[in-house]
C-alpha cells in the first residue's frame, strides 16, 4: 500500500506542477476524479510490479507510462531519456550520431519525413514517405516514437536492417550503417546568373550560413544577379526561431508566422524587420512533401506576403509547435503546446502547404535529333552575311546530349527566374513612354 501511495504522490505532482493556472477553475469534484484516476494507476503500478513474469523496475515502468501518456496525445509529443534529450541538443546544434533520417509515427509505423542530404539513410536510398516496419528483423509495432529512434541510434559503425514499404513496391531490406552525422545546413552555388540556396535543416547555424551564401551571390553577380532559388526539399524542419529569422531575410515589413495555443494571452506573433537582402529580386521557393515545420512557416510567409513563387509539390502538413521540458534528472519531454498560422491566419495542420505552380519531380533524357536538311544543306543556299558555322551547331548538340540528368524541378525554377529577368528588362511600349514624359 505505501508504494501506492507513494507512486500517486509522485504522478500528482509531476501532473499539476506545470498546470497550476487550470486549477483555480476546476471544481473540487473534478479534482476528486483526478485523485480517483491516479488510484487506478497506483492499483496498476503495484500489480505490474508485484506480478508480471519478470521483475520490472520503477524506473522503467514509471517511464514508459509516461512515454504513453505523451506519445497517446499525438505524433510529435513524447518522452526522451536523459541520452536521448542530450543526443537532441546536439542534434539541434547540427551534429549528432545515427542514419541521418527524420521520422514521425503513422499507423504503428515509423515514416520518413525526409532523409538527410549526405547521410547514411540518404546514400541508402530512402525516400519521403516510406514506412519501416522492422529494426533487424523485429517489429516496430507496439513501440512508441522515442523508443524506435532510441533503437535506430547506436555504436557509430555498426549496421542497422530496416526492412522498408514502399508505395506501389514489395516489402524491402535496406542496410545502413551508422554513423556521426555533421549537418552542413546550407549549401549555395551561382547556377548562371541565379543564386541558389539549399537549406537542409533548420538548425542553430542555418541564419548565419544564410546570409553568407546571400553575400556571396552579390559579390559574385553583382548588378547581374536575377534571382534566387531557395530549395526546401526535404528540409524536416527544427528550431522555430531559425524559420523566423530565415523568413525575416527576404521580407521587409509585416508578420512572419503566429503561434496560439489553449490561452489566447499566449499566442505570440513574430514579425519582419526593415531589410530585404535580396532587393526586391524574384524568388523561387522549392517544395515537396519532405518539407515540413519550419520549412511550411518560411514558405507559407514568403507565399502569403508575395514575396516568392512555390514550385513543387504540396509540403508535408506539419502545423503545431513542439515545446522542450527539462524534468529533472530525468531528460525531458516534448510537449505539442501550439499550432502556427501563417501571416493569412491559415493553419498548414495536416493540410500542406500548396505550391503556386504544381511541378512533379520528373527524370529529364535527351533525345538524339534524326539528321534533317536544313537551309544550309541545299545546294546554292545563300550565305548568312554574320557568318556562322554548321559544325559549332553540330558539335552543341551532340554536347547537350552527353549532360548528366537534371534536377527538372530546379530546371523549371530558373527558367522561371530567367523569364522574369528578361520581362523586366524589356523596354515600355512607346506609348507608355510617351505617357511616362507627360
Amino acid at each position: 500500500m505505501k508504494y501506492r501511495i507513494l507512486i500517486i504522490a509522485v504522478m500528482a505532482g509531476f501532473l499539476f506542477s506545470g498546470t497550476t493556472f487550470a486549477q483555480e477553475k476546476k471544481k473540487p469534484e473534478n479534482n476528486a476524479e483526478t485523485y480517483r484516476l491516479l488510484d487506478l494507476f497506483g492499483e496498476v503500478f503495484e500489480r505490474v510490479r508485484s506480478g508480471y513474469v519478470e521483475a520490472p523496475t520503477d524506473q522503467e515502468l514509471i517511464e514508459s507510462a509516461i512515454s504513453g501518456m505523451l506519445t497517446s496525445l499525438d505524433p510529435h509529443s513524447s518522452y526522451m531519456s536523459a541520452k536521448s534529450f542530450r543526443d537532441m541538443q546536439v542534434q539541434t546544434r547540427g551534429a549528432f550520431g545515427g542514419l541521418g533520417i527524420e521520422v514521425t509515427m503513422e499507423a504503428g509505423l515509423v515514416k520518413v519525413v525526409s532523409p538527410i542530404d549526405g547521410t547514411p539513410a540518404h546514400r541508402a536510398g530512402l525516400k519521403p514517405g516510406d514506412y519501416i516496419s522492422h529494426l533487424d528483423g523485429k517489429p516496430i509495432l507496439g513501440l512508441a516514437l522515442a523508443e524506435a529512434v532510441e533503437k535506430m541510434r547506436g555504436k557509430v559503425g555498426t549496421d542497422l536492417r530496416l526492412t522498408v514499404r514502399r508505395k506501389g513496391k514489395k516489402p524491402f531490406d535496406v542496410t545502413v550503417t551508422r554513423a556521426v552525422i555533421k549537418i552542413r545546413s546550407v549549401r549555395s552555388r551561382m547556377e548562371g546568373k541565379t543564386g541558389y540556396l539549399r537549406i537542409t535543416s533548420f538548425n542553430e547555424q542555418a541564419d548565419k550560413g544564410s546570409i553568407k551564401a546571400l553575400a556571396k551571390f552579390k559579390k559574385e553577380a553583382g548588378d547581374d544577379l536575377q534571382g534566387l532559388v531557395l530549395d526546401l526539399r526535404n528540409n524536416p524542419g527544427g528550431l522555430l526561431d531559425q524559420s523566423v529569422k530565415i523568413s525575416d531575410l527576404f521580407l521587409d515589413k509585416g508578420e512572419i508566422v503566429s503561434t496560439r495555443s489553449r490561452r489566447p494571452e499566449d499566442t505570440q506573433r513574430f514579425n519582419a524587420h526593415s531589410g530585404d537582402l535580396m532587393n526586391g529580386l524574384p524568388i523561387v521557393v522549392l517544395i515537396n512533401g519532405g518539407s515540413a515545420s519550419a520549412s511550411e512557416i518560411v514558405a507559407g510567409a514568403l507565399q502569403d506576403h508575395g514575396r516568392a513563387i512555390l514550385l513543387g509539390t504540396k509540403t508535408f502538413g506539419k502545423g503545431s509547435v513542439q515545446t522542450i521540458v527539462p524534468l529533472s534528472g530525468h531528460g525531458a519531454m516534448r510537449l505539442t503546446t501550439a499550432r502556427y498560422y501563417t501571416p493569412s491566419g491559415r493553419s498548414i495542420q495536416a493540410v500542406g502547404i500548396e505550391p503556386d505552380i504544381a511541378v512533379e519531380q520528373a527524370k529529364i533524357e535527351s533525345v538524339t535529333p534524326q539528321q534533317t536538311r536544313r537551309e544550309s544543306d541545299l545546294k546554292g543556299a545563300l550565305k548568312n552575311e554574320n557568318g556562322g558555322s554548321k559544325k559549332k551547331d553540330d558539335e552543341s548538340v551532340y554536347k547537350k546530349s552527353k549532360e548528366k540528368p537534371q534536377d527538372y524541378q530546379l530546371s523549371r525554377a530558373l527558367d522561371l527566374l530567367r523569364g522574369l529577368s528578361l520581362f523586366n528588362k524589356m523596354p515600355a511600349p512607346k506609348n507608355q513612354k510617351a505617357e511616362a514624359a507627360q
